[in-house]
């Protein structure tokens, strides 16, 4: 045999193993080539939505006190967080502008009745005539509406307590003026307090479907006090969220549960009678061509199938309804979903021991 025989018999030796080697890796790949998926158990949607709230107490009655008068504030006679009582006086607003006011009118009225009780003297003795008699009337009437409004005029720069209750607020100190119904004080009453929550549209529209409310405060940890609804919205705000007040049933600490503190609101949905379905984690919905599927994994030949399924609403958690086309307890891919065909083999990755923090181990 040749040297150049020999060259090119050793190189068609070398490309056969090489080509070996390839359909081995080659084999090896097929053979191993499926893939893992994370799945979820179909759960059957329970009788009941449970959802949350986050919500802030307010006071069942809260006022802005203004003067009904302009003018500059005399003196404010309370402090933030002072209890006054109704009827108190909680602010004076200088009167010597109201005082001269009245002062005038009140001449004025004295001369007018004069005025007017000469000639109603006259008229009945046949003295004047009745459209003297009409004048003078008509005039003394006139003036003594004038004095009245001038004296409520000057009774108003005294601004008194319409409740029971806390300070909240002052929006403006001694030597300030101010205009006719401009808030001066916030005030709030010292009886029970409600909760305002806001809510989306879908569960403003579900009110009739309403079970039970609690909610917990950070103040008195492990107590839940059950709640009832006292109003809802009837108009959405900026936001497009109802805004609701409810109030606690039965007896409360008033010293510990305050206006403005911050609060877990807890409500029960009763479900839809229609809705008799499952939930699923909301990674496990394919979106193709129209359609709306899950991959369902068939434990037994470790194939998948996409099914397609009815969705309704998703809820707090994460999870989607799925009204039609799955079973309770039925497992379903929930990772990666888009990479999937029908019938591909699949292998369930391992659930994590809860005891295996971070799936570290």
């Amino acid at each position: 045999m040749t040297h150049h025989t020999s060259r090119l018999m050793a190189a068609l030796a070398a490309i056969l193993c090489l080509t070996l080697a390839s359909c081995s890796k080659t084999k090896e790949k097929t053979a191993d080539d499926v893939q893992f998926v994370k799945t979820a158990q179909a759960k059957r949607i329970s009788d009941a939505a449970e959802l949350n709230y986050p919500g802030r107490t307010k006071s069942s009655e809260e006022v802005n006190v203004a003067f009904r008068v302009s003018g500059p504030i005399q003196r404010i006679y309370v402090k933030e967080g002072q209890y006054v009582s109704k009827g108190q006086l909680i602010a004076q607003m200088d009167p010597r502008d109201y005082e001269v006011q009245l002062s005038a009118t009140q001449a004025e009225y004295e001369q007018i009745k004069a005025d007017a009780e000469r000639v109603i003297a006259l008229y009945k003795e046949d003295g004047t005539t009745a459209s003297n008699y009409d004048r003078a009337r008509f005039g003394l009437q006139q003036i003594t509406e004038k004095l009245a409004h001038h004296k409520n005029q000057l009774a108003d720069t005294r601004l008194y307590a319409p409740i029971s209750g806390y300070i909240q607020r002052k929006m403006h100190e001694s030597g300030e003026t101010v205009s006719a119904g401009m808030p001066v004080i916030s005030m709030f009453n010292a009886g029970d307090v409600e909760i305002e929550v806001f809510v989306p549209a879908s569960d403003y529209a579900r009110q009739s479907d309403l079970l039970s409310a609690t909610c917990s405060f950070e103040v008195t940890p492990g107590k839940e006090y059950p709640l009832e609804v006292v109003r809802v919205s009837k108009e959405a705000n900026a936001t497009q969220l109802y805004a609701a007040r409810l109030r606690i049933k039965g007896d409360y600490d008033h010293q510990k549960i305050t206006p403005g503190m911050s609060t877990m609101v807890y409500v029960s949905y009763q479900a839809p009678n229609e809705v008799n379905g499952v939930t699923v984690p909301t990674s496990a919905i394919d979106r193709k061509d129209g359609q709306t599927a899950v991959f369902v994994l068939d434990t037994n030949t470790g194939t998948v199938k996409r099914r397609t399924v009815e969705v309704g609403r998703i809820d707090l958690s994460g999870n989607i309804q799925v009204l039609n086309g799955l079973k309770p307890e039925e497992k379903v891919v929930c990772a990666g979903v888009r990479y999937l065909t029908d019938g591909q083999h699949v292998k369930e990755l391992p659930r994590t021991s809860k005891a295996n923090v971070g799936g570290l181990l």
